[in-house]
């Protein structure tokens, strides 16, 4: 039996040491959840009224490096049509970090205005189910390396369509590393 030597326990240290960065370094899609929805403001357009809300999301960069990303627009869809949309601002987020973002968004009248009838139908039921989805595109900085990536965001909302309240959501995340 071959006897314990130093450079058999650093190889079995650097081993270790190099397979938990691999671990813990992997890239991890972040997180979020919608917190509240309100109501900013309502706005004539003849013949149609225009809706003005503020998203409140909470995100978290689970990953150990910081993220910058760029601007980006969510957009709002009900019965698989647009209804609006909501500006995501350009920011960062720290490694391990996370921050609540508020979010304008406009729900166009014409679209409620099409939607009237299910719109009623679902204030009656006081249940709407909406879908969101944003892609954002940003950078991930790695020691003097800045790595290119999108994350696509796709969310499934219940609320109450009376008082905004969130009733039910499913909010996923798919981050892909872009090669440059």
């Amino acid at each position: 039996m071959p006897g314990w030597s130093w450079l058999s326990a650093a190889v079995g240290a650097a081993a270790a040491a190099a397979a938990t960065a691999v671990i813990r370094g992997r890239p991890r899609d972040p997180t979020f959840q919608l917190i509240s929805i309100e109501l900013s403001s309502l706005r004539l357009s003849f013949p149609v009224l225009d809706v003005e809300l503020a998203l409140t999301v909470h995100v978290t960069n689970p990953n150990i490096v910081a993220i910058k990303h760029s601007a980006a627009t969510l957009s709002i869809f009900y019965e698989g049509e647009l209804l609006g949309s909501a500006a995501v601002e350009p920011g960062e987020l720290g490694p391990g970090s996370c921050r609540v973002l508020r979010l304008p968004a406009r729900v166009q009248g014409l679209e409620l205005a099409h939607r009237a009838r299910a719109l009623v139908a679902a204030a009656a039921r006081r249940e709407m189910a909406l879908r969101a989805a944003v892609d954002i595109a940003g950078t991930a900085r790695v020691l003097f390396w800045a790595h290119p990536f999108c994350v696509h965001v796709e969310s499934h909302v219940v609320i109450d369509p009376l008082h905004l309240d969130i009733i039910e959501e499913d909010t996923r995340s798919d981050t892909e590393l872009l090669l440059a």
